[in-house]
């Protein structure tokens, strides 16, 4: 299975794809995209919306795990935040890609073991479960593999208590498995 994570912001849009096979992890790619300075929202929306594209392309993610907004004590800021994450919705949605989102909270949670994590902590452990030689740079690139980290871990507890439920048995595999069409 491979998921692109994405950690919205309206400067810079941390980006990372990760694989799983339900054991271990491994990074393929991680980036960030930034906005040029001085350009207006509307441009570094069309900016991001086509970074995003380009990366779905290369990739093609079975999923897109989204950091959900916090409220910002700025609602400037929080507006902004909102329209990023749903430009990066609506280009996952038209590669009819499955979203999920994740509150910063239930990342650092998941990912550290606490959710008042520090991004140092988040970072540190994003480079021991990727078993990466240092942390990934830029800060916004780590934050979105900690995004894609979480929904593994979310979605492989939500596929076993839907198989559980069902009262069938399936190998680990088939929890695994990447979508055969698209």
């Amino acid at each position: 299975m491979r998921v692109l994570g994405i950690d919205p912001g309206s400067e810079t849009t941390g980006w990372g794809v990760i694989e799983a096979d339900g054991r271990s992890y491994r990074l393929v790619e991680c980036g960030v995209v930034r906005a040029l300075s001085g350009q207006k929202l509307p441009a570094r929306l069309l900016r991001i919306a086509d970074a995003l594209e380009g990366i779905i392309q290369r990739h093609g993610p079975d999923a897109c795990a989204i950091e959900d907004g916090f409220l910002a004590t700025n609602v400037k800021v929080t507006l902004k935040l909102g329209q990023v994450r749903g430009v990066a919705m609506l280009v996952a949605e038209r590669a009819a890609i499955e979203i999920h989102e994740y509150s910063p909270r239930l990342v650092k949670q998941t990912v550290v073991g606490h959710g008042n994590a520090e991004k140092f902590q988040v970072q540190q452990m994003v480079k021991t479960l990727l078993s990466l030689s240092a942390i990934p740079e830029p800060h916004d690139a780590a934050d979105a593999l900690a995004v894609a980290i979480c929904h593994f871990h979310h979605a492989a507890f939500a596929k076993r208590i839907l198989v559980s439920q069902a009262g069938v048995k399936l190998p680990i595999s088939a929890l695994t498995r990447r979508r055969a069409s698209r």
